[in-house]
Formats: structure tokens, sequence, C-alpha cells
């Protein structure tokens, strides 16, 4: 199923990405403070409280027929798969790391896509790309140059290394999420995602879920509530605005992170994780610049290839 063209709208589609990664950041909390649930387990009421709230919302608009249809099974089963794996790392490295840093390591998507995208697609890397993503990961290494000093946790060492296995899988998923927005409705894509996450967090029972109690089961129903909509609000707002357009959006993420983790845990941001960040953010920018007038010199010149075959 194609969806039909929607008229670009550049600040529609803005406002929808920062209402998303706002979405984002206080579902990462949600899901730090219930720190006593596996990560697993938060994958599970993360995805299951999303299905049955999007049926009862199709429901009442009598769109679920419509809504649901889709001819990409394929494409939502590689996106659930990877975008799963991503959930739960991402969710297991909040036990170990202050929640700034773990959003800040998770900035390193975009340059792990440009990476990606090099070694698995064929596609061209020039020095600007390439010097971006040099900065990015030097700023990664800032961020874990404490952690892996002789004096650093090892916990915490761990913890790092997770948060970067779930970069790693978030960009593969942007990817394939790319690929379904401009055909699949963006609430089917969420629908399919959270009930394959679902399902996949199952097989983690073995691993010790435990029963929550008082006020984990309030942030573990408020994650899935908060994080469905940043998910149908995130992939929403590929349909307004380009990607190079929204990307450099997201890093509103950072400042969330650095006032909750501030303010509801006691984590103050070190100089290294400051340092670290503003080199990631300013490479993940460059990177998203550059690929926008890349895109850009593509289209004008299939313009013209174009009006030579007319």
């Amino acid at each position: 199923m194609s969806l039909p063209p929607v008229e670009p709208r550049p600040m529609r589609g803005i406002f929808l990405m920062l209402v998303s990664v706002t979405c984002f950041t206080v579902m990462s909390a949600l899901i730090k403070a219930a720190g006593r649930v596996p990560a697993g387990e938060a994958v599970f009421f993360r995805a299951f409280v999303t299905v049955p709230s999007l049926l009862l919302w199709f429901g009442l608009r009598g769109e679920i027929a419509e809504t649901l249809r889709t001819s990409d099974w394929l494409g939502h089963a590689r996106r659930g798969l990877v975008g799963s794996v991503a959930m739960g790392l991402g969710f297991a490295g909040l036990k170990y790391l202050p929640l700034p840093e773990v959003t800040a390591l998770k900035f390193a998507t975009p340059m792990l896509i440009v990476i990606f995208a090099a070694f698995m697609l064929g596609e061209r890397v020039r020095l600007i790309r390439l010097s971006a993503v040099a900065v990015g990961l030097v700023g990664v290494g800032i961020i874990l140059s404490p952690r892996i000093s002789v004096e650093g946790n090892s916990r915490e060492l761990i913890g790092a290394a997770i948060v970067l296995g779930s970069s790693a899988c978030a960009a593969f998923a942007q990817i394939f999420v790319k690929r379904l927005a401009g055909q699949e409705h963006p609430a089917a894509i969420v629908f399919y995602f959270s009930l394959t996450a679902s399902c996949l967090a199952l097989f983690t029972i073995p691993f010790g879920w435990v029963w929550p109690m008082g006020w984990e089961w309030v942030f573990l129903l408020g994650a899935g509530v908060i994080g469905g909509a940043g998910q149908l609000f995130l992939t929403s707002s590929y349909r307004f605005a380009e990607a190079g357009v929204l990307a450099p959006f997201t890093y509103l993420s950072m400042l969330w992170a650095v006032l909750i983790g501030w303010l509801a845990f006691d984590e103050v941001p070190t100089v290294h994780m400051l340092a670290g960040s503003a080199l990631i953010i300013g490479a993940g920018v460059a990177i998203v610049l550059r690929e926008r007038q890349l895109g850009m010199r593509r289209t004008a010149e299939a313009k013209v290839r174009q009006k030579g075959w007319q």
C-alpha cells in the first residue's frame, strides 16, 4: 500500500520531531526510575501497552482495516527485530550509566549510519562526512575516557558498550523506518513494531522477570503510553519534512536528559560528558547538512537528465 503524497510542511514536521524526542527522553527517565525491572520486561511493557491503545484509537475512528493494511510484512519484521534489540540494549544501558551519558552516546547513531552505508551499500564517503565521523568518534572517546582509565568502573564500561550496541541497532532501524514511512501508514509502522517487540520480549522471561511494585507500575505503564506516542510523532514527522531538516532537532533530547538527570536522579554532567557531547552533536549536524546538500545536488542532476531526455 502506497500512501498519497503529502504536501511538505517543514514546520509541522519539526514540531512533531520536537514532541517526539521529548516523549522519548521522558520514557527513558521512567524506565530508569523502574530500575529493579529487567530490560526485557521493560521492553514488553513499553511495547505491549501501545498495542491496545492504538487498536482502541483505530476502532473509534473506524479505520482498523484501512490503517493496518500492509504490503511489506518483511520490512515490518526487519524493523521490529532490529528496533527491539536497540530498545532492549538502550534500557539495559540506563541501569549502568547516567541518563545524560546514555543520551549522548546514542547520538553516535548518525555516524554509524554513514559507516554502515559505506561498507554495506557501497556508498562513497568523501572528506567532509569522513571528517565529521572522525570528530564524532573522538567525542565518543572523550565520553568513554573515564570509563576505560585504570580507575574506571568495569560495570560502567560494560554499560557504555551496551549503549553503543543500541546505537548501532538504532542506525539500522532508522534506515528501515525511512523506507517504510513513504509507503506505510505511520500508525501501522508503530503498531507492527510494538506487536513484534512485545512478542520478542517474552523470550527474556527465563532471564528473571519481577512483579512490579507500587510506583513501578506507574513508571512502566507511563513509559508504554509516552513511548508509543513518541514513536507515532516520530514516524509522522518524516511525512512532512525531510530527514535532513529534522535530524538536528533530535539533539533537544540532550537538554531534557541533563535537566531530568539532575532533577530526578541527582546526576551532575561531567566535563568529559559535556565536551564529548558537543563534538558528537557538532559532527552529527555536519553529517546531516552534508547529506541534505548531496540530496539537493542529486535532485538537480536528475532534473537536468530528465530535460535532456525530453
